[in-house]
């Protein structure tokens, strides 16, 4: 967004006329209606509220505007993740479709039925690099790369926004966490992380740039600490970097309390000297604690902050009110009956969910027969509607879920859809019941033709302080699996989960997999078309499948090594350190390479990649090459693949990853139809933050993949010389 010189103009003449007090109020977001917010709200005391709406929502509103000194608006967030009312799959999966259109048309709904319920604000997208499935928050991002992950997220923040965010129907995007939250030590939420400036800039930050570059209007400082300093203290991230090198003019919020828990971080002595640090680094609004309304005037008259300071951090609010129109029209004017689960509203969240799955295993079983004579559903989450949901959802409703075991009885007929849910819920180890546990399962299992079991984990096995030591599917689900496999039948697993999960057992008991994530409101019908043929999947994955937990973290655009494993390396080295025959960089207990590499992912047909040509062999510095490949369906059904374009810079002033991604193309073909596929790379493409943090592209040899996935394709080589 540029700025507006009217905005601007309007934004001295209040601020001129603001005193201390309202300035500080503005500085101070207060979660819920809290005792005394009407006169709090009457003598200017707070900029915005979090998880308030409807009529009370209003009636703050009317008080702002109406009873307040200077009548400036309230402005209301909530966390709309992926969803409001209608529920789109968690943004990982939304990752997995590797089609930002799918993300941006899910903010878009988002966003008509948060602004229909009075919000203007919403606290995504998050571009988090989550390269540690143990995370809880991996749920909440784009996955393992930051190409991927910024095109999702920008397309969220379009979503959202849309060209006019003063449209009734936006709101304001917020994207967090700035930044290398996602890289916190263990997966353990609200930890610490050290990250090499190199590593931050060329890894972690670019998502975040992408979104500046499309206009996010907000943005939130993290709760871990970079390098020894809080995110919500971090002037060198939120000035320096954001402000003065990325001339941001959005407005930055803390996370919840993040300010105060500087204090915990061993960072601030106390609230106060906490307070000074949150403004110092640039934080503009504190999300929950009490530390810049009770202590910035005392900090002001002590000398610790200065008046230009408070004065930057409340243009900056102004300017996000003023942008969204809430000068204009503060007072929600939308029929909310008109925009929850509207049926294209629905329509687009199917969609999306058909097309974030990722089949990842099919020995001939899928697509079923629609002739089909008995199909046994069982599992724990073939009729689980808020698990299906997944983790950050608020405001959608169990009742509203489209849930598998419904789906396939509406498109096969009940008489010929058997339910045994085996176990009671995800994480239960009591096989003796519901209705017979595991062995009424079999018992349906034997009367069917196949049978599908639903299993993963429920929703609250995911999402913020929702942490995982080991990544294998939990309570008694394995055991279900390995007695349905005992009775001979064909058995097809649809996994729903909010991370990558470590499948070995789970793909040695199962003739068909499909990776469902936390599908969302619409996640039963999309699931019961892929399983039936009336769709082939196309989802890939965002995030490298590790075999067991103990690889992690693992992810495909990783440094070589001084001795890097080839593919056939043994688990047990050969020689010894007198003759290091072998020695190279794995584990002796597991095989090195991932489970499923990042991109991987299955259709309902085949595909022939062939003939790869670049259109020169040297590429001089400040001009593009363009790769062809030519992409066959070769299979016997219509089908799209996901083709990728993955660059290695094979000698670098500092050590470059194995693979990059660099670009991806969603390619629909019929049987036997034949298409040239192509790419364009400009030498900016190539650059990297050398040891002087300059962003340069560094003339030498390189290798380029036309590919499926991070793990195989065709290679050409070309180099970069000077002019």
């Amino acid at each position: 967004m540029t700025p507006s010189p009217t905005i601007e103009a309007r934004i001295d003449d209040l601020l001129a006329q603001m005193t201390l007090d309202e300035k500080i109020g503005q500085m101070w977001q207060i979660s819920g209606k809290i005792d005394g917010a009407e006169e709090t709200i009457r003598r200017g005391g707070v900029g915005s509220f979090l998880n308030v709406e409807g009529d009370v929502a209003h009636e703050l509103q009317r008080i702002a505007v109406e009873e307040s000194r200077l009548g400036i608006p309230l402005i209301y967030g909530r966390d709309v993740i992926h969803g409001f009312r209608t529920i789109f799959p968690i943004p990982l999966g939304q990752a997995a479709s590797f089609n930002p259109d799918i993300a941006r048309e899910g903010a878009r709904v988002a966003a008509r039925e948060a602004a229909a319920a009075g919000l203007h604000w919403t606290f995504t997208p998050m571009v988090d690099i989550a390269r540690d499935p143990r995370w809880g928050r991996i749920a909440e991002g784009g996955g393992e790369d930051p190409y991927l992950t910024g095109r999702i997220g920008a397309a969220m923040v379009e979503g959202f926004q849309g060209d006019d965010l003063s449209h009734p129907e936006r709101i304001a995007a917020c994207v967090k966490h700035f930044v290398g939250y996602g890289a916190t030590e263990g997966g353990r939420d609200y930890n610490t992380t050290y990250i090499p400036e190199t590593l931050l800039r060329d890894i972690y930050l670019p998502p975040f740039k992408a979104c500046i570059d499309a206009g996010v209007a907000t943005l939130m400082s993290a709760f871990n600490d970079l390098n020894g300093v809080p995110a919500s203290g971090n002037a060198r991230t939120l000035r320096e970097i954001l402000r003065d090198e990325w001339g941001f003019d959005g407005m930055v919020v803390s996370d919840w309390n993040s300010v105060l828990e500087m204090i915990p971080h061993g960072f601030a002595a106390d609230a106060k000297d906490a307070a000074a640090l949150g403004v110092l680094a640039g934080v503009d609004m504190e999300m929950v604690g009490d530390g810049y309304v009770k202590h910035i005037a005392a900090l002001l008259d002590e000398g610790l902050l200065s008046l230009e300071m408070i004065d930057d951090a409340v243009r900056n609010i102004l300017r996000l009110k003023m942008r969204l129109g809430l000068f204009e029209r503060p007072y929600n004017d939308l029929d909310p009956s008109a925009m929850l689960l509207a049926p294209d509203h629905l329509s687009a969240a199917q969609r999306a969910a058909e097309e974030s799955c990722v089949l990842l295993k099919n020995e001939g079983t899928l697509p079923l027969s629609p002739t089909i004579s008995k199909v046994a559903v069982v599992g724990p989450l073939a009729d689980a509607p808020q698990d299906q949901l997944g983790c950050w959802v608020f405001d959608g409703h169990a009742e509203d879920s489209h849930t598998p075991l419904a789906a396939l009885r509406a498109a096969l007929g009940a008489e010929r859809v058997i339910y045994a849910p085996g176990l009671p819920h995800a994480r239960s180890y009591d096989e003796g019941s519901p209705a017979g546990g595991i062995a009424a399962a079999i018992d349906a299992t034997n009367q069917a033709d196949v049978v599908i079991a639903f299993v993963g984990e429920d929703a609250l096995l995911s999402g913020e302080a929702h942490c995982r030591a080991f990544l294998d599917i939990p309570g008694a689900q394995q055991r279900l699996l390995d007695a349905l496999k005992a009775t001979g039948k064909p058995v097809i697993a649809v996994v729903m989960a909010g991370r990558s999960l470590a499948l070995g057992p789970v793909l040695s008991a199962v003739n068909a997999l499909l990776f469902a994530w936390h599908p969302g409101t619409m996640g039963g019908p999309a699931i019961a078309d892929l399983l039936l043929g009336k769709a082939s999947p196309s989802g890939r994955l965002p995030v490298t499948f590790p075999r067991a937990v103990g690889q992690v973290p693992l992810y495909y655009n990783q440094k070589p090594g001084a001795r890097p494993a080839p593919a056939d390396a043994p688990i047990v080295p050969t020689g010894t350190p007198l003759d290091p025959s072998g020695f190279v960089t794995c584990y002796l207990d597991v095989d090195h390479r991932p489970q499923f590499p990042f991109g991987f992912g299955l259709t309902y047909s085949s595909f022939e990649y062939s003939n790869l040509r670049l259109s020169t062999q040297e590429l001089a510095m400040g001009e593009s090459i363009t790769a062809i490949v030519t992409l066959t369906n070769t299979g016997e059904r219509t089908a799209t693949e996901v083709v990728q374009l993955y660059v290695r810079d094979l000698v670098g002033s500092l050590t470059r990853p194995v693979r990059e991604l660099k670009g991806f193309q969603r390619v629909e073909l019929a049987a036997g139809e034949q298409t040239e596929v192509r790419f364009t790379l400009h030498t900016d493409d190539l650059a990297f933050h050398n040891a002087a943090l300059q962003l340069v592209t560094e003339p030498g040899d390189f290798h380029l993949w036309i590919a499926p996935d991070a793990g195989s394709g065709l290679r050409a080589e070309f180099t970069v010389v000077k002019k």
